[in-house]
C-alpha cells in the first residue's frame, strides 16, 4: 500500500490544495497498470457475447409465423428499439393507409423478415426470394402510384436468398389464415374495376400518376398527353378516350373537359380524375351506353388548367384548417385562384366579344372566326392561357364544358355585357337557343342543380331551374367560353358546381353522385344537331368551307377531311355550305324532337366564280391582322423558356406529398424513399 507523506505548511489554504493534488497523484500512481496490446500479458482478451434468438417484439410484427428474432438484424439495427426509431419501420406501420389498403399485409411482412427475421437454434434465417419478387410484381406499380420508390430493403436480390440457400417464406402465416378463411366462407366475387376510384383528394403527382394509370388500364381506349406547362414547370395532362385514341376520325365529333381553371376551385378538378377512372371502368365492364359514347365521340380532359393555383390554394387550406379565425379564412377563400403570375384566367383569354359588339352595326358583320387583335399580344397572356388557345385552335373541338365552384348553376355565353358601361345585363349569342338547350341538360340530369330550393350564391334569384346568360349574371370580358364561341366552332358551357369550392374529402362520393349523370348526358349532347361532309364535284375535301344556318347569323367551318359538324335543336332550317372559287349549295333540313344521333347532311359544291362576301373585308382591318394570325410575336419561345427552367427548379424542390411524414427531427432524409433520387 501507498503511503502520502505529509508536510507542514504555514499558510493553511495553500497546504489544504497541495494535499489535495498529492493524494491525486498517488492514486493514480498506485493504479493498477492499464491494458496496452503492445505489451503482451498486460491485456485479458474480450470474450464478446453472441448474439441469441430472442421474442419478437416489434408490434407490427406479431403475426409472423414465427416467434423468435435476432439482432444485430439484416439491415444493422443493433437492437429492437433502433429497429422502430428508423424510417423502414414507420413505412411498414403505415404502408396499408399509404396504398390505399392494396397489398397489405404482404408488404408488412416481407418488411418484417428483413427488420425482424427469423432466428432458429441461434442462427438467422433469410426470407425467399421467390416470394419477395412475387409480392414485387404484383405490388410495385401501387408505390409508382404515389412517387415512392420500391423500399431498398426489400430488394429481392440483396436481403433474400434462393431455395437452394436454406430459406424460408415469410408469408406463411397469412397463407394460414387465407385457407382457414376459405374454409370458413365462400370466396367472394373479384373486385369490379369501378371500385377502385378512391374518393379522396389528389395532389399534382397523384393526379398524375392516376391518368397514366388509367391509361395503361385502359390503353385501346385511352391516351394521356401534355399540352404545355405551366407558369412553374408543372405538367398540362389531358387524357383522352376515343376507340381509336390518338387519332381523329372522320366525322366523330370532339368534346373537351376543363377544371380548376381556378386553383381554389378543387371539386371539378377531382369530378374529372373520378370521370376517367370511371370511363375506364364502364368500358371494361361492358356498359353499353359508355361503350357506344367512346366508340362514336372523341373525349379529351384536363382536370387541372391550373396546377400552381391548387398548390397554393391547397398549402392555404391546410393552414386554415388549424385556425378558429374566420375571418381569416374568409379572407384567404380567393389565395390560390390565380396563377403563379397571379393572373385570373378566366379572365386573360382575348375579348372577341368587344369587337364583335363594336361591329354590330355593320351589314354582314360575322360572329365566328373572329381573328386575335395584334394589341392583344403585348399584355400579359399566361402561358396556360397560351397552351389551351393553341390546343383550341389544334382540334376542330365540337363541345366543351369549364367546371368552376362557388355557385350551383351553369352559365352559357355570352359573358361580357351589351351594355354601353358593361352592367349585368341578358346578352343572348346568335345561338342562344343551342345554349340553353346545353345548359338544361346539364342542371337537369345533375341532381339538385334545376331545383330552385337548393339553389347558393350570387345567382340565386336570378337564374332560371339552374341556367343562367353570364353576362346578365356577372359581366366579364376575357373569359373562355366567349372565346371558344368567337374564335372556332366550339360551343362552351361553364359549370358552378357548388357553393363549397372545396368540399369535406367525405362529401366527394355525394358530389360525384349528384353530377356522375349530367357529365355524361352533357357529352351525349355533341350527338344533336346535323354533321356532314363538304366536297368538290371530283370528290375532294373542301378545307374551310362556311357552313351557314339562315337567321343563325355564326357559321361553323369544315375541318382537313371537309367534315363539320353543328349543333342545333329541334326543327326546320335552311343550311348552306360555301367557299371561295364555288357556288354555294342549299338544302332545307327537318330535325325532329329526340333524335339520338345527329342527322347526316352532306355536299357538293361545283367550281364558280367567287362570291363577294362583305364579311371577309374583317380580315383587313388594321391591327386585326387574319384568323391564321397567332402568335405573331413569338411569345411561344418565350414561354417555353420560362416552363423550362421552372420545372427543373421544380424537380430539385418538390418532394411527394408524404415527404414530412418520414423526415425525422435530428435523423437522416430517408431520400431511399423517392422515385427518383
Amino acid at each position: 500500500m501507498c503511503e502520502v507523506p505529509h508536510r507542514k505548511y504555514k499558510p493553511r489554504k495553500m497546504s489544504i490544495m497541495l494535499l489535495i493534488l498529492l493524494q491525486l497523484t498517488v492514486l493514480v500512481s498506485c493504479a493498477p497498470p492499464q491494458c496496452d496490446p503492445g505489451f503482451r500479458g498486460l491485456c485479458k482478451p474480450k470474450v464478446e457475447e453472441k448474439p441469441k434468438c430472442t421474442d419478437v417484439l416489434l408490434s407490427y410484427c406479431e403475426d409472423m409465423a414465427y416467434t423468435q428474432t435476432m439482432f444485430p438484424n439484416i439491415l444493422g439495427h443493433k437492437n429492437r428499439e433502433d429497429a422502430e426509431a428508423g424510417a423502414e419501420y414507420l413505412l411498414m406501420s403505415v404502408v396499408e393507409s399509404l396504398l390505399g389498403g392494396v397489398c397489405n399485409p404482404e408488404i408488412r411482412m416481407l418488411g418484417c423478415s428483413v427488420l425482424a427475421p427469423r432466428c432458429e437454434k441461434e442462427k438467422v434465417l433469410k426470407p425467399c426470394r421467390t416470394t419477395c419478387e412475387t409480392v414485387h410484381k404484383r405490388c410495385s406499380h401501387f408505390f409508382e402510384d404515389i412517387e415512392m420508390a420500391w423500399p431498398y430493403f426489400l430488394d429481392c436480390d440483396r436481403f433474400f436468398v434462393s431455395d437452394q440457400e436454406g430459406c424460408y417464406d415469410p408469408l406463411d402465416g397469412l397463407r394460414e389464415q387465407v385457407v382457414e378463411a376459405v374454409d370458413s366462407m365462400e370466396i367472394p366475387p373479384p373486385e369490379e374495376p369501378a371500385t377502385t376510384i378512391q374518393f379522396t383528394y389528389h395532389s399534382n403527382a397523384q393526379m398524375i400518376s392516376i391518368l397514366k394509370k388509367t391509361e395503361e388500364q385502359c390503353s385501346d381506349i385511352a391516351k394521356t398527353y401534355s399540352i404545355g406547362r405551366s407558369m412553374e414547370g408543372r405538367e398540362l395532362l389531358v387524357i383522352e378516350f376515343s376507340n381509336n385514341p390518338g387519332q381523329h376520325e372522320p366525322l366523330e365529333p370532339e368534346i373537351k373537359y376543363i377544371g380548376n381553371m381556378h386553383g381554389n376551385e378543387i371539386l371539378g378538378r377531382q369530378l374529372l380524375i373520378y370521370l376517367a377512372q370511371y370511363l375506364c371502368s364502364e368500358y371494361l365492364l361492358g356498359n353499353e351506353r359508355i361503350q357506344t359514347l367512346i366508340n362514336t365521340t372523341r373525349i379529351h380532359i384536363l382536370p387541372s388548367m391550373n396546377p400552381d393555383g391548387y398548390e397554393i390554394a391547397v398549402s392555404e387550406l391546410q393552414d386554415n384548417n388549424y385556425s378558429d379565425d374566420e375571418q381569416a379564412r374568409y379572407d384567404s377563400s380567393h389565395i390560390g385562384r390565380n396563377n403563379a403570375q397571379n393572373i385570373d384566367l378566366n379572365r386573360n383569354f382575348p375579348d372577341l366579344t368587344s369587337v364583335v359588339y363594336s361591329r354590330r352595326k355593320q351589314k354582314g358583320y360575322r360572329t365566328d372566326h373572329v381573328p386575335i387583335p395584334d394589341y392583344y399580344w403585348f399584355g400579359k397572356v399566361a402561358p396556360e392561357t397560351y397552351a389551351v388557345m393553341k390546343w383550341i385552335r389544334s382540334i376542330p373541338f365540337v363541345l366543351s364544358a369549364n367546371f368552376h365552384g362557388g355557385d350551383l348553376v351553369v352559365s352559357y355565353p355570352y359573358d361580357l355585357s351589351k351594355h354601353p358601361l358593361e352592367r349585368n345585363m341578358f346578352s343572348p349569342t346568335p345561338d342562344d337557343k343551342v345554349f340553353k338547350l346545353l345548359a338544361r341538360t346539364y342542371a337537369n340530369a345533375h341532381e339538385t342543380m334545376s331545383n330552385e330550393n337548393a339553389q347558393c350564391g350570387s345567382s340565386r334569384g336570378i337564374s332560371h331551374k339552374g341556367t343562367i346568360n353570364g353576362a346578365q349574371w356577372s359581366s366579364m370580358a376575357g373569359g373562355m367560353q366567349d372565346f371558344n364561341y368567337l374564335h372556332t366552332n366550339c360551343f362552351e358551357v361553364t359549370v358552378e358546381l357548388g357553393c363549397d369550392k372545396s368540399p369535406p374529402e367525405e362529401e366527394l362520393f355525394l358530389s360525384w353522385h349528384e353530377n356522375q349523370e349530367a357529365l355524361i348526358t352533357f357529352m351525349e349532347t355533341a350527338h344533336l344537331g346535323i354533321k356532314g361532309v363538304v366536297k368538290d364535284e371530283e370528290g375532294n375535301a373542301v378545307k374551310g368551307a362556311r357552313i351557314s344556318v339562315r337567321r343563325i347569323q355564326h357559321d361553323v367551318t369544315t375541318a382537313e377531311n371537309g367534315e363539320y359538324w353543328r349543333l342545333l335543336t329541334p326543327g326546320i332550317y335552311v343550311v348552306s355550305a360555301s367557299a371561295p372559287g364555288y357556288a354555294r349549295a342549299m338544302k332545307k333540313v327537318h330535325l325532329p324532337p329526340r333524335m339520338h344521333t345527329a342527322g347526316r347532311v352532306d355536299f357538293v359544291l361545283q367550281k364558280a366564280a367567287p362570291e363577294p362576301d362583305l364579311r371577309e373585308e374583317d380580315d383587313t382591318i388594321q391591327s386585326m391582322g387574319t384568323y391564321d394570325r397567332f402568335d405573331p410575336y413569338n411569345q411561344y419561345e418565350r414561354y417555353t423558356l420560362v416552363a423550362n427552367l421552372s420545372h427543373n427548379r421544380e424537380e430539385r424542390v418538390e418532394k411527394p406529398w408524404w415527404w414530412n411524414y418520414f423526415v425525422l427531427p435530428g435523423g437522416p432524409a430517408p431520400t431511399w424513399l423517392l422515385k427518383h433520387n
